[in-house]
C-alpha cells in the first residue's frame, strides 16, 4: 500500500513478499537506486519514477507471494521483455533489430524506396550490401559451428526463412543477464511507459523508443554524471514531439487561441495505429530522418536515443491504412459473407427460372431450355464469385497504400482472379455465342457440365478462403518469409481452437447453412418460382401511356414488378441467415449451459443441501489452510458474513435474516454452545420438509442466494490462499455520471412534467427493502437516543457514521438485540397507535423523522444504491476488501490468536492484506473541477472508503507560456485536504506533454489513470455497475482463469531446448451481468434482456467458439499483456468510439484467448427512458459504422479462417448489417406493393380454379394472372413476421434455461402485452440509421445517455425533432404506400405492416410518460405551435427553424467563421459530406424511390384496356402538382423580401422585431397552397382515391429529390449563427458579421427560405397528423393510469394518478392554456376533417371533371374515370393464345 495507515501491525510492511525474504535477487534499496539513476539519467520525472517504482514492487511482491523471488523477478522480465509472449521479444524479431545489430538497417536489404536509399548510403560509404549480406551469413555459419549443441539445416539457414538462430541468441543474451540487470530493463521499460502518455496507444513505437533508450543504458558509464538529464527531459524531448505531431492531426489553434477540431475525415488523420505501424518494419524505422535530413539508423546503436529529440516527425509517418468512409470497406472485408449468399442465391433463382433463358417460352406448354443452356446459366454463380473477389481486391489497392511494407502483393492475386473470371465466363461465350437458345450441343452440353462444376468449386474456394490468404501461405506460423513476421505477429496470430471448441465452431457453422440452404430454396425460392414467371411473360402491350413518353415506360410495368421481387427476395436470403444463425446459437448455448449446470434444467437435486460443503470446498482454499476448527465453523462465517451484508443492504428483513443465519445454541449437556445450521440448507432442497418463509416475494436475496448456490455446483478453478492470490485491480472510468442522488432530485418531482418524485418510484419498485429500511432507521434513531454522547459533532462525521452503517459488516448477536428492543415498543391503546401512526408517517414518506444529516444522508445512500450512481458502483465493489479480509481471517486462525484481544491491530493487518491484493482506483477526469455537490459527494466516497483511489487530471496555467500545464493526479482518503483547493493532495502529480483528451474521452480518461494501477490484472467496471459480497469471494477462482497463478515454473532462458509449444495467453476474462434494472418499466426490461441475452447466453458460445471480444464491463484484463500491447481501449477519436471492442480485437490478433466465465456475475444497470435507450442505439450503431472503416476489421475479415470469420461476423457487424438489410427489404417490398398495387388495380385478374396447374388456359382470354405474386406477398410479410420476432427467442431461452417456463413465459407475455414489438420495430430503424448516417455523414461522437429513472414526460416537439429524420418521415411515407397498397391489394397480410408503422411514427409518443395525459397534452400542443412558430425574431435552440437548419448543415456543412453569437453554441460539429459519400443514400437511392413511385403512378394513368383512349398528361400532371405549391412560395417569399427590407428602417427606429409576423405569413400562405394543392390533386384524379394518392406519394418524392439536389449541388455552407436567417424575416442585414458576403447571402437565403416554406408544410402537417390520431386515446377514461401500469411495470395500487399540488395562479394558466389551445386543436381538426372529407364525396355530388375541362387546352391534365377496360374474353385481342400450340423441337449441333 503506497499510502501507510498510522497504525502498524506485524505485516505493515508495503509488500512483504519481496521485503520480507532474505533471498531476493535485488533488495529494495536497490531497487530504489535503480530507479534513482535511471530517473537522473534519462531526466524522468520524480513523481513518475516514485510511481513506477511502487508499480514494481507490487508486481514483484504479486509475483513473490506465490514463487520465490528469484522466479518472479525473472517471471516479469519474461512477461515484459524476453519471453514467448513478450510483445518486445515479439517486436524485436518482427522488425529485425537483431539484424540491425548484427549488421545494421543501413547495410539490410529492405523493400521499395528503404533500400533505394540504403544503396544511394553505401555507395558513399563504399559500402556493398551484398557483400555485407554474404558476411552475415558467415558469421551465422561460423556461429552455428561453434554451437554442436544446436542443429539447424542449411535450408533454414537462409535468411528469412527461420529465426531458430536469432532465437538462440537472444536466450543466450537473456540467459547472461544478471537479476539486478533484468531489474534494470524492466525499471527503465516502466519508466518509459509511465510518462509515455498518448504514445502508451502506440506499443511498438513505445518499444522503439525504450530500444533506444536500453542501447545508450547498455553503452554508457551507469554513474557517469556527464550523461545525466535534468527532469522533464524524458517528456520534453521524447514524448511531447510525438504528442505534438499526434495532436496537430485532430485540432487546430484557432483565432482566438483555443484548440478546435480540424474538419478531416479518418483517411486524412495519421492516428495512432499508422504511427505505431510505421515501426513494424524496418522499412519503417529506416524512414526516421533528423531535422538535418539524416537518417537516424545511420546512427550508432548507443547514440540514437541521443538523436531522438533531433528528428522531424512530421516527414516520417504516413497513412497505412486508409479509413475511407465508403460501403466498399464490406465489400473487401466481408468479400466471403457475400458470396456465400449472391452465388447460392444466383444457383437456386436461375435453376427455377428456366423460363429466362427459354427461346419463345409458352406459359401453355411450359417448354423447357436445353440443358447446356440451363447449366452454363446456373454457373454464372462462379462468375459472381469472382467479380465479388475482383471488386473486393480493387478497393484493397485503393485502402491500403503500396508503400506500407505489410501491404499485400495483389498483382499475383488479380491476375489470379481475373483467370479464374475467364474459366468460369468464357463457357458461357461459347455456349451461348455459337449456339442459339433451342439448339442442344454435346459438347457445349460437355463444356456446360465441367463450367458448373468449376463454378462451384470456385464458390466454395473463394467463400472458404479468406482473401489474405487466396494464394500465398505467407502468414502460416513457421513458414512465414522474415518480410512478413509483423503481418503474422500483429495481426494474424488467431489463437487456434482445439477439441471440443474446434467441433462446436465448425459444427455450429455446418447446421447453420445446412438449415438455411434447405429452408430458403423450399420455402424462398421455390415460391418465388411461379410469381417471377407470371410477370416477366406478362404482355402489357394494351397499355395507352402518357401523353408526353407514350407508353414505353406502361410496357415494362410487370418487367419492374419482376425485378422489385427479386430484389425483395434477395433481402430475404440475407436475412434468414441471420435468423438460422440466431436460432442455433441458441440451441448451442442450450447445449453449454446444460454441459455446465447452469440451467434450471440441469439436475438441481441438493444444490442448496450441499452449499456448506461447496463453500468450504469451493470458496475457502481448503488444500492450504491449517485445520484448527471444524468446517462447519469456517463455513459459517462465510455464510453469516453473506447474510448480514444483505441485511445491511435492507434486502433482507431482521426475521428472514434471524432464520438464515448460523446461530449459537446451547449443548444438550448444557456445559458449552452449539452452532446450529439454518433449516434453509435443508428447506430448499426437501420437498417433504414443512415450508418456511425465508424470503419476501420477489426477493432480490432470494435471486443473488440462489445464482450464488447455483455457481458453486458448477466447476471453479480451486483457489489459492489470499496470501498468494494475485494482486488486482478494479479500474471504473468516471466523467459526469452521477456519483450521489441530491435530497431535493429524491423527494421532490424531477421536473414539472413528472408525476412522481424519484423516492416515491423506488419505494413502489422496492416496497420491502423500504420497509425493511425504515424498520432499521427507528431502531437506530432509538439507540441514538438512549446513547447521550453518541451522536457526533460535526456534520461530515455524521454523514460518514451514516454511510457506514450501509457498508460495516454487523454481528448476529446485534441483531437479536434489535428484535428484542423493537417487541418493547408496541402501543397497546388506541391512543397510543394513533400517534404511532402519525409518528411513522415521516418515516414512509422521506425515510427519517428528523432533518440531522446522518438520516437524510441514510436516506440518499438508499436511494442511490438502487439507482445507477457511482455510489453504488464503489459501494459494491469495495466488497472485494471485505471478501479478502473475510478469507484470510478464516483461513489463518493463527492470527487471531496472534493478536489475542489487540482487535485495532489484528483490523489492522486483515486492511494491510486486503490493500496488498486489491486496489479500487476510480478514473475521476474531472475531479479538480467538481462543483460543490459534486465535491461534497466525492469526499463522502473517501471518508467512508479511504483506500479508495482517485486519479483525475489537474491543469495549471504554465509560467512562460500560454499553454496550460496538465498532470495526472492520483490520491485516495487518507491524503491531506488542501486548503486552497478544497480537495485532497495527490500523491502523485505527474506531468503531461498535453492535453491527454484527444479522442472521445472514456478511452483517454483510462489511458491516463492507468499508470496507477497496482498487480497483474485490471477489472474494467462501468460507472453504473454493482457487485455482491458472496461474488467477491470467489474472486481468486476467476483470477486462476488467466492461467498463470498455478502455472508450471519453466526455465524461459536455456538456448537450444525446444519446449512444448506453449498456450495462447490469455488476455481476457468475461464475466455474466445481472441487469438490476430489468423489471424497472417496459422499456428498462427490455434493455435489461437484451444485455443479459449478448452478455450470457451468446457470450457464452462465443467465448467456446473463439468469437468472444472485449466489450468493457465487467471484463477481467491480463494487465501486463494488453498494457504492453496498446491498452485497455483504442482513442482516435469518432474512429475508436466504440472503443472497448478494439483491446479485444487486438488481443485476438495479436494471439491472445479471451475465455468467459458462467459462475460470476457483476450487477450492471442499462438506460430505463425511451430517449436514453435510443441514445445507446444510436451510439452503438454509428459506432459500429466506424468499426467498418477499421483496419482491425480488414485485418479479420481478410484473415480468419471460414468458422471463426462467421462467428465473428454474425456477432458483431452482422447483427447491424441486418438491422439495414431489414430495412432495405422494407423499402424494397413497399416500392414492389406500389407498383403490384398498380398493376393490380388496371388489369383483369384471371379467375383461378382450384387443382388448375400453369398449363392450362387461363380464364377470361386475355386476362392477367397476377395470383401467384400477390400470394408471394403473404409469404414475405410471414418472413419478416418471423425476422422481427426472433429477436425475442434469446431471452426467451434465456429466462427458460435460467428460471424455468412459468417465468419466461410471464417475462414473455408482459413484452406482448406492453407493446414491446413496437419498440423492437423502433430499435431495429434506429440501428439502420444510425449506421447509414456514419458511414454517409460521419460524425459519430459519444452520447451521454442518462440512465435515471424514467418518468418525466418529454415534449412533443422534442421527440419530433429527435425522431422525425430517424423513423417518422419514413413511417409517414410507409404509411403512404401501405394504404395505396391496401385499398390497390387488400390482402390480411398486410395488417402486420400497420404494426410497423405505428412503430415507426407513434412509438417515441407511445412509450412517452404521461403522454395521453388530457392536461398535459393539451399544453404540450402550445408548446408544439410555439416551436414551430418562435426562432424567427430572435435565436430559439429548441425551434423548428433551428431544427431545419441543424438537418441541413449535414449536407452543406458550417463555416469556419465566428462572431461570438449565442445562436453559434447550438450548431453541432458537422463535417460536409463528400459528394460520393452522399451519392449513394441521399441521392441514388431517393432517385430509385422516385423511379419506382413513377412507373406506378404512370401505369395507373395509362389507361390500360380502355378501347381507344387517348393518353392523359400524367407526367405534366405530376409536375404541376410538384412545382406549383413551390412557384407560389417563390413569389411569396419575393415580396415579403421586398417589404421587409424596406420596413426595416422603420421597425428599427420603432425597436419593432418583425420576423414572426413576416414568417408567420410566409409560411401560412405555403400550408394555405399545399391544402389547395392537395385539393387540386383529387380534382386532376377526377376524386379517385387510389390515383390521388399514388399522385401524392410521387409528388411527395419528386420534391423531396428536387430539394436535395439543390442543397447538395447549389447551397454553399451554413454559417454557425443564425443572424442570416433572422435578417431574411425582418430585413435588418447590417450588422450581422458577414462583411462584404452579405450581398450574395440573400440570395442562398432566399433558395433556403423557398425549401423551408415547403418543409414547414410538410412538418405542420404531419405534426398535427400524428398529434390528431392520438385524439381517440387521449379521450379515453383513465388513459393516463393505465398507460403508467404498463409502461412503468407498477402494480395498479402504485400507480400514482394524482395530480400535482399548483397555486391558484398557476391553475388559472393552465386551464387558461388547456381551453384556448384545445379549440384552436378542434378547429384545425374540423377544418382538416372537411378539406378530406369533402373530396371523397365530390364525385356524387359534383360532375367529372373530365366533362369540367373538355375542350379546354389544359384537359389532358385532368384523368378520366371510371372508364370500362375490360378487355378480356370477347374483347380479347386477337394475338392471345386460346388453345395449347405445339410443342416446337430442339435442333441439334455437334
Amino acid at each position: 500500500m503506497d499510502k501507510a495507515s498510522p497504525n502498524r501491525s506485524l505485516t505493515d510492511v508495503e509488500y512483504p513478499a519481496w521485503c520480507q525474504d532474505s533471498e531476493v535477487p535485488v533488495t529494495k534499496q536497490q531497487i530504489r537506486e535503480t530507479f534513482d539513476q535511471l530517473a537522473a539519467k534519462f531526466g524522468f520525472q520524480q513523481s513518475s519514477k516514485e510511481n513506477m517504482y511502487h508499480h514494481l514492487l507490487a508486481q514483484l511482491d504479486s509475483r513473490a507471494s506465490r514463487m520465490n523471488a528469484q522466479n518472479a523477478l525473472l517471471s516479469l522480465h519474461v512477461s515484459y521483455i524476453g519471453g514467448e509472449q513478450a510483445n518486445f521479444k515479439k517486436w524485436y524479431f518482427a522488425a529485425q533489430l537483431d539484424l540491425d545489430e548484427e549488421i545494421g538497417f543501413s547495410k539490410m536489404k529492405l523493400r521499395g524506396k528503404s533500400n533505394t536509399r540504403n544503396i544511394k548510403v553505401a555507395k558513399k560509404t563504399g559500402i556493398s550490401i551484398k557483400e555485407q549480406q554474404l558476411e552475415w551469413e558467415r558469421r551465422e555459419r561460423e556461429f552455428i559451428d561453434h554451437h554442436p549443441k544446436f542443429s539447424i539445416s542449411e535450408s533454414q539457414l537462409k535468411r528469412g526463412k527461420d529465426l531458430k538462430t536469432q532465437d538462440y541468441k537472444w536466450k543466450t543474451k537473456m540467459r547472461q543477464l544478471s537479476p539486478l540487470q533484468m531489474l534494470r530493463q524492466l525499471a527503465l521499460f516502466l519508466l518509459c511507459w509511465g510518462e509515455a502518455t498518448q504514445l502508451r496507444f502506440t506499443p511498438e513505437c513505445l518499444n522503439f523508443i525504450f530500444k533506444c533508450a536500453l542501447d545508450f543504458d547498455g553503452y554508457t558509464n551507469l554513474k557517469d554524471p556527464s550523461f545525466y538529464s535534468k527532469e522533464f527531459s524524458f517528456l520534453d524531448e521524447i514524448v511531447t514531439p510525438l504528442y505534438k505531431y499526434l495532436r496537430s492531426q485532430v485540432y487546430k489553434r484557432d483565432s482566438n487561441g483555443r484548440w478546435i477540431r480540424k474538419e478531416r475525415d479518418h483517411r486524412f488523420i495519421i492516428g495512432y495505429d499508422d504511427v505505431n505501424q510505421l515501426f513494424w518494419y524496418p522499412e519503417g524505422i529506416e524512414r526516421i530522418v533528423l531535422f538535418s535530413g539524416e537518417r537516424l539508423v545511420d546512427k550508432p546503436l548507443s547514440q540514437r536515443y541521443l538523436f531522438l529529440k533531433d528528428v522531424d516527425w512530421s516527414k516520417v509517418f504516413y497513412k497505412t491504412y486508409k479509413e475511407t468512409r465508403s460501403w466498399m470497406h464490406c465489400f473487401t472485408n466481408f468479400n466471403r459473407f457475400w458470396i456465400i449468399h449472391f452465388a447460392p442465391f444466383w444457383f437456386f433463382t436461375s435453376f427455377n427460372a428456366p423460363f429466362l433463358y427459354t427461346k419463345n417460352y409458352v406459359q401453355l406448354l411450359n417448354n423447357q431450355p436445353t440443358l447446356q443452356s440451363r447449366l452454363s446459366v446456373m454457373a454464372f454463380g462462379g462468375t459472381i464469385a469472382c467479380l465479388v473477389q475482383i471488386i473486393a481486391t480493387l478497393f484493397e489497392w485503393e485502402c491500403v497504400p503500396r508503400e506500407w511494407p505489410g501491404a499485400q502483393h495483389l498483382s499475383l492475386r488479380m491476375t489470379f482472379l481475373i483467370f479464374c473470371l475467364l474459366i468460369n465466363f468464357a463457357p458461357s461465350i461459347y455456349i451461348f455465342g455459337f449456339f442459339d437458345l433451342d439448339v442442344h450441343s454435346k459438347s457445349a452440353y460437355i463444356i456446360s457440365i465441367f463450367q458448373l462444376i468449376i463454378a462451384i468449386i470456385t464458390t466454395i474456394f473463394f467463400a472458404t478462403r479468406p482473401l489474405g490468404r487466396l494464394l500465398t501461405t505467407y502468414f502460416s506460423k513457421g513458414k512465414a518469409r522474415r518480410w512478413y513476421v509483423s503481418s503474422q505477429t500483429f495481426t494474424a496470430s488467431f489463437p487456434e481452437l482445439a477439441g471440443r471448441s474446434k467441433w462446436f465452431s465448425y459444427g455450429l457453422w455446418l447446421f447453420v447453412f445446412t438449415a438455411k440452404f434447405i429452408e430458403s430454396y423450399f420455402f424462398l425460392t421455390l415460391s418465388l418460382r411461379d410469381p417471377i414467371r407470371v410477370l416477366y411473360i406478362m404482355d402489357m402491350s394494351r397499355c395507352h401511356g402518357d401523353w408526353l413518353i407514350g407508353n414505353v415506360l406502361c410496357q415494362l410495368q410487370s418487367k419492374i414488378t419482376f425485378l422489385l421481387m427479386i430484389l425483395a427476395d434477395l433481402g430475404l436470403f440475407f436475412l434468414d441467415t441471420y435468423l438460422w444463425y440466431i436460432i442455433c446459437n441458441c440451441i448451442f448455448s442450450i447445449i453449454l449451459s446444460l454441459s455446465l449446470g447452469t440451467s434450471v434444467f440441469t439436475p438441481w437435486k441438493n444444490i442448496y443441501s450441499r452449499l456448506p460443503k461447496r463453500i468450504y470446498s469451493k470458496i475457502l482454499a481448503t488444500s492450504h489452510m491449517e485445520v484448527k476448527f471444524k468446517p462447519k465453523l469456517l463455513v459459517s462465517q462465510v455464510w453469516n458474513a453473506i447474510i448480514i451484508s444483505m441485511y445491511r443492504e435492507h434486502i433482507l428483513s431482521i426475521e428472514h435474516t434471524q432464520k438464515l443465519l448460523y446461530q449459537q445454541v446451547d449443548s444438550i449437556s448444557l456445559d458449552s454452545r452449539a452452532l446450529k445450521s439454518p433449516t434453509f440448507f435443508v428447506s430448499q432442497d426437501d420437498s417433504t420438509f414443512k415450508s418456511m418463509e425465508f424470503f419476501s416475494a420477489n426477493s432480490e436475496a432470494q435471486r443473488r442466494i440462489s445464482f450464488f448456490a447455483q455457481s458453486l455446483s458448477t466447476p471453479i478453478a480451486e483457489p489459492t490462499p489470499v496470501e498468494c492470490m494475485p494482486t488486482f485491480t478494479v479500474l471504473v472510468p468516471h466523467y459526469a455520471e452521477k456519483i450521489m442522488l441530491e435530497l431535493r432530485e429524491i423527494i421532490k418531482e424531477e421536473s414539472l412534467k413528472s408525476k412522481m418524485p424519484v423516492l416515491e418510484y423506488l419505494k413502489q419498485l422496492h416496497p420491502k427493502e423500504w420497509e425493511c429500511f425504515i424498520r432499521d432507521t427507528k431502531l437506530l434513531m432509538s439507540e441514538l437516543n438512549i446513547s447521550k454522547d453518541f451522536l457526533p459533532k460535526t456534520d461530515s462525521e455524521v454523514r460518514i457514521e451514516a454511510a457506514k452503517q450501509f457498508s460495516e459488516v454487523d454481528s448476529a448477536n446485534h441483531l437479536e438485540t434489535k428484535e428484542e428492543e423493537q417487541s418493547h415498543n408496541e402501543y397497546k391503546d388506541t391512543d397510543g397507535f394513533v400517534k404511532e401512526k402519525l409518528s411513522d408517517l415521516p418515516y414512509k414518506m422521506f425515510g427519517f423523522a428528523s432533518s440531522e444529516p446522518m438520516y437524510t444522508m441514510r436516506t440518499r445512500i438508499w436511494a442511490s444504491l438502487r439507482t445507477q450512481t457511482l455510489y453504488r458502483t464503489i459501494s459494491g465493489f469495495m466488497n472485494y476488501t471485505k471478501a479478502i479480509k473475510l478469507l484470510y481471517r478464516i483461513e489463518n486462525p493463527s492470527m487471531i490468536e496472534f493478536y489475542e484481544s489487540d482487535s485495532e491491530a489484528l483490523e489492522n493487518g486483515l486492511e494491510n492484506m486486503a490493500a496488498r491484493k486489491f486496489r479500487m482506483l476510480v478514473a475521476m477526469q474531472r475531479y479538480a473541477s467538481f462543483n460543490e455537490k459534486e465535491r461534497e459527494a466525492t469526499e463522502l466516497l473517501l471518508r467512508t472508503y479511504p483506500s479508495l483511489y482517485i486519479s483525475y487530471l489537474l491543469t495549471e496555467q504554465g509560467e512562460d507560456s500560454s499553454e496550460p500545464i496538465y498532470y495526472s493526479c492520483l490520491t485516495n482518503g487518507y491524503s491531506e485536504h488542501d486548503v486552497n483547493t478544497g480537495l485532497r493532495k495527490p500523491l502523485y502529480k505527474i506531468r503531461l506533454s498535453g492535453n491527454p483528451i484527444l479522442g472521445d474521452g472514456k478511452s483517454d480518461n483510462q489511458n491516463h489513470s492507468l499508470i496507477f494501477y497496482r498487480g497483474e490484472y485490471i477489472q474494467v467496471v462501468d460507472a453504473n455497475q454493482d457487485n455482491y459480497l458472496e461474488e467477491c469471494l470467489k474472486i481468486r477462482s476467476i483470477l486462476s482463469e488467466f492461467e498463470e497463478v498455478g502455472a508450471e515454473s519453466v526455465i524461459p532462458y536455456i538456448p537450444g531446448i525446444e519446449y512444448d509449444e506453449e498456450p495462447a495467453p490469455v488476455a481476457i476474462v468475461g464475466a455474466r451481468e445481472y441487469i438490476f434494472s430489468e423489471n424497472i418499466g417496459v422499456l428498462g426490461d427490455i434493455a435489461a434482456g437484451k444485455e443479459q441475452t449478448f452478455g450470457t447466453l451468446f457470450a457464452r458460445t462465443l467465448a467456446e467458439i473463439g468469437g468472444k471480444l472485449h466489450y468493457g464491463h465487467p471484463d477481467f484484463i491480463n494487465a501486463i499483456y494488453m498494457t504492453t500491447r496498446g491498452g485497455l481501449s483504442k482513442a482516435q477519436r469518432s474512429l475508436h468510439l466504440n472503443e472497448d471492442i478494439y483491446a479485444g480485437i487486438n488481443a485476438m490478433c495479436r494471439g491472445a484467448r479471451i475465455k468467459h466465465s458462467d459462475y460470476y456475475q457483476c450487477g450492471k444497470g442499462r438506460d430505463l427512458g425511451f430517449g436514453s435507450i435510443l441514445n445507446f442505439t444510436t451510439k452503438i450503431g454509428a459506432g459500429m459504422g466506424e468499426q467498418l472503416l477499421s483496419r482491425e476489421y480488414y485485418y479479420l475479415g481478410t484473415q480468419l479462417p471460414i468458422d471463426r470469420f462467421l462467428s465473428f461476423f454474425y456477432a458483431h457487424p452482422g447483427f447491424h448489417l441486418n438491422n439495414l438489410f431489414i430495412s432495405i427489404s422494407l423499402q424494397l417490398f413497399f416500392l414492389l406493393l406500389i407498383n403490384l398495387g398498380a398493376l393490380n388495380h388496371e388489369i383483369i385478374k384471371c379467375q383461378m380454379k382450384k387443382h388448375s396447374v400453369m398449363t392450362d388456359v387461363q380464364t377470361p382470354i386475355g386476362c392477367y394472372n397476377v395470383e401467384p405474386a400477390l400470394h408471394w406477398v403473404s409469404i414475405f410479410v410471414l418472413s419478416i413476421f418471423i425476422v422481427f420476432f426472433i429477436a425475442f427467442a434469446p431471452l426467451l431461452i434465456q429466462e427458460l434455461l435460467e428460471k424455468g417456463m412459468v417465468k419466461a413465459f410471464t417475462r414473455f407475455l408482459r413484452h406482448i402485452i406492453s407493446m414491446a414489438p413496437l419498440f423492437e420495430v423502433f430499435v431495429c430503424q434506429v440501428y439502420s440509421n444510425s449506421l447509414l448516417n456514419d458511414i454517409t455523414f460521419g460524425g459519430a461522437k459519444y452520447i451521454p445517455t442518462g440512465r435515471g429513472l424514467a418518468i418525466t414526460r418529454i415534449d412533443f416537439a422534442i421527440l419530433y425533432s429527435r425522431f422525425s429524420t430517424i423513423s417518422i418521415y419514413t413511417g409517414i411515407q410507409i404509411f403512404l404506400m401501405l394504404l395505396f397498397a391496401t385499398v390497390s391489394m387488400w390482402q390480411p397480410a398486410l395488417l402486420w405492416f400497420w404494426i410497423t408503422v405505428v412503430s415507426l411514427c407513434f412509438a417515441p409518443f407511445i412509450f412517452n410518460p404521461h403522454q395521453f395525459s388530457f392536461s398535459e397534452f393539451f399544453l404540450d400542443y402550445r408548446n408544439v405551435i410555439h416551436w414551430l412558430s418562435s426562432g424567427n425574431s430572435h435565436f430559439v435552440k429548441e425551434s423548428w427553424s433551428t431544427f431545419t437548419k441543424t438537418s441541413r448543415a449535414r449536407y452543406t456543412g458550417y463555416k469556419r467563421k465566428l462572431i461570438n453569437d449565442v445562436s453559434e453554441d447550438a450548431s453541432i460539429d458537422t463535417r460536409r459530406a463528400s459528394f460520393k459519400n452522399i451519392f449513394l443514400s441521399e441521392l441514388l437511392t431517393p432517385g430509385v424511390i422516385f423511379f419506382c413511385d413513377f412507373t406506378a403512378y404512370t401505369f395507373i394513368n395509362a389507361q390500360t384496356g380502355v378501347s381507344e383512349a387517348v393518353p392523359s398528361g400524367a407526367v405534366f400532371r405530376l409536375l404541376l402538382v410538384t412545382y406549383l405549391p413551390i412557384v407560389v412560395n417563390m413569389i411569396t417569399l419575393i415580396v415579403l423580401f421586398i417589404l421587409s427590407f424596406i420596413s426595416s428602417p422603420v421597425h428599427l427606429c420603432c425597436k419593432m422585431n418583425s420576423g414572426t409576423t413576416v414568417a408567420f405569413v410566409a409560411h401560412g400562405v405555403s400550408i394555405f397552397v399545399y391544402v389547395l394543392n392537395f385539393e387540386l390533386m383529387w380534382f386532376l384524379q377526377s376524386w379517385n382515391f387510389t390515383r390521388t394518392l399514388i399522385l401524392l406519394i410521387t409528388a411527395v418524392n419528386l420534391q423531396i429529390l428536387t430539394f436535395k439536389l439543390i442543397t447538395i449541388f447549389f447551397l454553399t455552407r451554413e454559417y454557425r449563427n443564425n443572424l442570416s436567417h433572422l435578417a431574411w424575416w425582418s430585413g435588418k442585414w447590417y450588422n450581422t458579421g458577414m462583411g462584404w458576403w452579405v450581398i450574395f447571402q440573400p440570395l442562398r437565403e432566399y433558395t433556403v427560405k423557398v425549401m423551408e416554406s415547403s418543409y414547414f408544410a410538410g412538418d405542420f402537417f404531419l405534426c398535427h397528423f400524428l398529434l390528431y390520431l392520438q385524439t381517440p386515446l387521449i379521450m379515453t377514461p383513465f388513459i393516463d393510469y393505465w398507460h403508467s401500469m404498463i409502461l412503468f411495470w407498477l402494480k395498479p395500487t402504485y400507480v400514482i394518478s394524482k395530480n400535482r399540488v399548483y397555486t391558484r395562479r398557476q391553475k388559472r394558466m393552465r386551464n387558461s392554456g388547456i381551453r384556448r389551445y384545445f379549440l384552436l386543436y378542434v378547429i384545425l381538426l374540423l377544418m382538416l376533417l372537411l378539406l378530406l372529407i369533402c373530396p371523397l364525396l365530390s364525385h356524387k355530388i359534383l360532375p367529372a371533371p373530365v366533362s369540367l375541362v373538355k375542350g379546354m387546352p389544359f384537359s389532358m391534365l385532368v384523368q378520366p374515370n371510371g372508364q370500362k377496360n375490360n378487355d378480356t374474353g370477347p374483347a380479347a385481342p386477337t394475338t392471345i393464345m386460346t388453345a395449347t400450340p405445339p410443342l416446337p423441337s430442339l435442333k441439334t449441333a455437334n
